[in-house]
């Protein structure tokens, strides 16, 4: 039996998102769920760039899923069913940084993209991680009982693990991060106390 790819509900602007309620497609909360669309696909494709071990690659294709997971979350009105992404998932990626930080050379300053050229895509992929976050705080902003906290939290961690693994990525391969030449103390080596004047968040 086929079955139709085109629905034509969309032809004047407008979808549909769990429960039936239909919405524009430049809606906050369409342009927060289709920004982690746009992210996942990005992963497809680094996914199969990926030279640098297959616990990296095990954690991309799981975070594919769990990237699904945080739109099927987005879009969906609160109440609809049971939220997928929870504090385990957080979890899980801090364990996963706490981890891989320990492989490249502690440094205190700002990096610039680069390296080899997985790392390059790593942070392409960092990068796209940042603007899907902005589009979720948006529509946080104009829906905040409408978010489940815990996809923001995801992807604003996921950011972190990015840069780490780029690094990582350097760092396997023998190959020095590009220093940013003018950059202030913006990281804590372990055991220092924080004095930085700024820190990533």
């Amino acid at each position: 039996m086929k079955y139709s790819i085109y629905t034509r509900t969309g032809d004047k602007g407008n979808t549909r998102i769990g429960g039936g309620k239909a919405l524009r497609k430049n809606a906050g909360r369409i342009e927060a769920f289709g920004a982690l669309d746009g992210l996942n696909s990005w992963f497809g494709l680094v996914l199969t760039k990926n030279d640098c071990g297959e616990d990296i690659q095990e954690d991309m294709a799981l975070i594919q899923q769990f990237l699904f997971d945080c739109s099927s979350d987005l879009s969906i009105p609160k109440g609809h069913r049971e939220y997928k992404i929870a504090q385990e998932h957080i979890d899980w990626l801090e364990q996963k940084i706490d981890g891989y930080s320990e492989e490249p050379e502690e440094t205190q300053y700002f990096i610039i993209p680069g390296g080899t050229e997985l790392a390059s895509w790593f942070h392409i992929l960092r990068t796209t991680t940042r603007d899907a976050e902005r589009r979720i705080v948006t529509f946080m902003e104009e829906e905040p009982e409408e978010v489940n906290p815990f996809v923001l939290k995801f992807i604003n961690r996921l950011s972190d693990y990015l840069f780490v693994v780029a690094r990582v990525a350097n760092a396997r391969k023998g190959v020095s991060d590009v220093p940013y030449e003018r950059s202030e103390k913006v990281f804590r080596i372990s055991g220092e106390k924080d004095n930085a004047k700024d820190k990533l968040e």
